[in-house]
C-alpha cells in the first residue's frame, strides 16, 4: 500500500517531461562536481529530488531544500525506498531568511525563475556556503517570447554574472549546455549552467 501511494505521488509531480530534463541536468552537473566527495550540498527548490538524489554519490552529504511540503513529502518517500544515507531533506523557504544551515555547495536548478527578488535569493545562498563554497545554477537564457506575471523569462547570462558579483561572488562562470524543443512554458529554449565561489 504505502509503495503505491509513493509511486502515485511522484507520478503527479515526476512527469516524462520533467524527468527528461531533469537527467540532462544531472549529467551536466555531475561534470561540475566530480571532485566532491568530501563535501555537503544543498539542493535549494529541490522539488521531489529528482536531480539531487541522483548526486548522492558524488558528494559526502545532500540537503534537499523546498517550499513545499508536499514535494518535501515525495523527496523524503524516495530517500527511504532508495534506502540513500546520506540525504535528508527540509521544508524551508530561504526567501524568509535563511535557517543555521552551512554547506560547502548550493545547486539551485531551475528555480531562480520562480524568484521575484533575484539578488535577494543570492544573497541569502551565499550567506549559506562555507568559505571558498561553490554556488551552481541551472536556469533558462533569457526568452523573449515567454511572458508571465509569476516567473522571469529566463536570464542573460551577463546580468547574471553582475548580480553574482555584486553579492560577493568570484570566478563566476556561465555557459550555455542545452538546447531544447518546448521546454521552457512550452517554448524552445536553452539552459544555461553557472558556477561560481564564495
Amino acid at each position: 500500500m504505502e509503495n503505491n501511494v509513493f509511486e502515485q505521488m511522484a507520478k503527479r509531480y515526476d512527469t516524462e517531461e520533467r524527468m527528461e530534463l531533469a537527467k540532462i541536468i544531472v549529467k551536466e552537473v555531475r561534470t561540475e562536481l566530480r571532485n566532491s566527495k568530501t563535501e555537503s550540498l544543498i539542493d535549494y527548490g529541490s522539488g521531489t529530488g529528482l536531480i539531487g538524489l541522483e548526486l548522492s554519490d558524488l558528494v559526502d552529504s545532500i540537503l534537499l531544500v523546498d517550499s513545499s511540503k508536499q514535494m518535501v513529502e515525495v523527496a523524503k518517500a524516495k530517500i527511504s525506498h532508495k534506502g540513500i544515507t546520506n540525504s535528508k531533506v527540509l521544508y524551508s523557504d530561504f526567501t524568509q531568511g535563511t535557517p543555521e544551515l552551512k554547506a560547502d555547495i548550493v545547486l539551485i536548478s531551475l528555480v531562480l525563475l520562480h524568484i521575484p527578488d533575484t539578488k535577494k535569493i543570492l544573497q541569502e545562498l551565499f550567506n549559506v556556503l562555507n568559505e571558498d563554497g561553490k554556488l551552481i545554477i541551472i536556469d533558462f537564457d533569457k526568452n523573449h517570447k515567454i511572458n508571465h506575471p509569476k516567473v522571469h523569462n529566463g536570464f542573460l547570462q551577463e546580468e547574471l554574472k553582475k548580480i553574482l558579483s555584486e553579492v560577493g561572488f568570484k570566478s563566476i562562470k556561465i555557459k550555455t549546455f542545452y538546447h531544447g524543443n518546448r521546454i521552457f512554458m512550452h517554448q524552445d529554449a536553452s539552459m544555461f549552467i553557472s558556477s561560481s565561489t564564495k
